[in-house]
């Protein structure tokens, strides 16, 4: 996986091999999902240099029924790939690799936003955001499954460097987790392996339509941080799975909690969940997580805890965030 995170200059620079920009929503895409000139110019603004190894690009919606917000971008269709190519070419061209976020927000979509009811695994509240959705039949999960295959394959038609798929922060993948919102008596519920049961084919159908060379990311809601709900016990069993199914990086972050925790304080708050999903798998572990200063990331690194740094909120407010840290372990 070095080729996919490496950038071309400054090699041996620790921070620089091993920075991600981690996907931050900017609701900048246009109406329809499609790409905007704001998106263009937000990425060439925040990859200018190549200081970042690696851009992940914000999820984006799989399928109408699955778009979660106003302006959210869109991976739903093929007319899209066009612009999505616009976008990996700027990126590309300014040093940075980048990989699409592709996600289904199944019970936190609203009828508002999508026209369509919400569905989910079970028809139970979804603990953020309160709606009861459709409960998804076999049916409707292999149609959601290609759904995932087709979108993936589209983000490789585009240029991009690889995919990651969205299963944390409340969204359907997700709900499936989650003991909280799955609570279903077939195969796609119980325990860790029927709860995961979607994910392993949703990795094996976007495997075969992208191929054995394109990289997979996974985003794990590692903990629910909420009683009754998921544990990084649970995201053990499931990590050593999603490894096996071939995904090729693991990018940790929180579940129902969202990506911000109010009881977890420092840079890296999400470190415990990353460095004990370290110790089980062997495939690359992303950790992100309120980390703002150049030292705590190299540390983090140094510590093990992590094999790249998700830098998010920091380089969302200050475009000149990455060109400072890296010229900073120069001196």
């Amino acid at each position: 996986m070095a080729h996919l995170i490496t950038p071309l200059a400054i090699r041996d620079l620790t921070l620089k091999n091993r920075l991600v920009m981690p996907p931050m929503a900017t609701s900048k895409s246009a109406p329809n999902g499609k790409i905007s000139q704001e998106i263009l110019d937000y990425y060439d603004e925040k990859s200018q240099g190549g200081y970042i190894g690696l851009v992940i690009i914000e999820h984006s919606f799989i399928a109408q029924s699955g778009k979660a917000s106003i302006n959210q971008l869109s991976v739903s269709d093929d007319i899209l790939i066009e612009k999505l190519n616009e976008l990996a070419r700027i990126i590309h061209r300014n040093g940075s690799k980048t990989i699409m976020q592709i996600n289904h927000a199944g019970s936190a979509g609203s009828y508002n936003i999508t026209g369509y009811k919400p569905i989910g695994p079970s028809a139970v509240a979804n603990p953020r955001m309160g709606g009861i959705p459709k409960e998804l039949s076999r049916e409707e999960i292999t149609e959601l499954i290609g759904q995932f295959a087709a979108a993936a394959l589209r983000v490789k038609k585009a240029g991009f460097d690889g995919v990651e798929i969205h299963s944390a922060h409340g969204y359907l993948l997700n709900q499936f987790f989650s003991p909280l919102t799955n609570k279903r008596t077939d195969e796609y519920g119980g325990d860790v392996p029927g709860r995961i049961r979607l994910h392993l084919e949703v990795i094996k159908a976007v495997r075969n339509a992208v191929g054995d060379s394109f990289p997979i990311f996974l985003r794990l809601g590692a903990s629910d941080y909420r009683e009754g709900g998921t544990t990084i016990e649970h995201s053990k069993i499931a990590a050593r799975e999603f490894e096996r199914a071939g995904v090729d990086v693991l990018d940790v972050s929180g579940g129902f909690c969202g990506y911000v925790v109010p009881d977890l304080t420092g840079q890296g708050y999400f470190s415990p969940l990353a460095a004990a999903l370290k110790e089980v798998i062997s495939i690359p572990v992303v950790l992100t997580g309120g980390i703002i200063d150049v030292q705590a990331a190299e540390q983090l690194l140094a510590e093990g805890k992590a094999d790249l740094i998700g830098v998010g909120r920091a380089i969302y407010k200050d475009s000149g965030w990455a060109k400072r840290a890296i010229e900073s372990l120069l001196i």
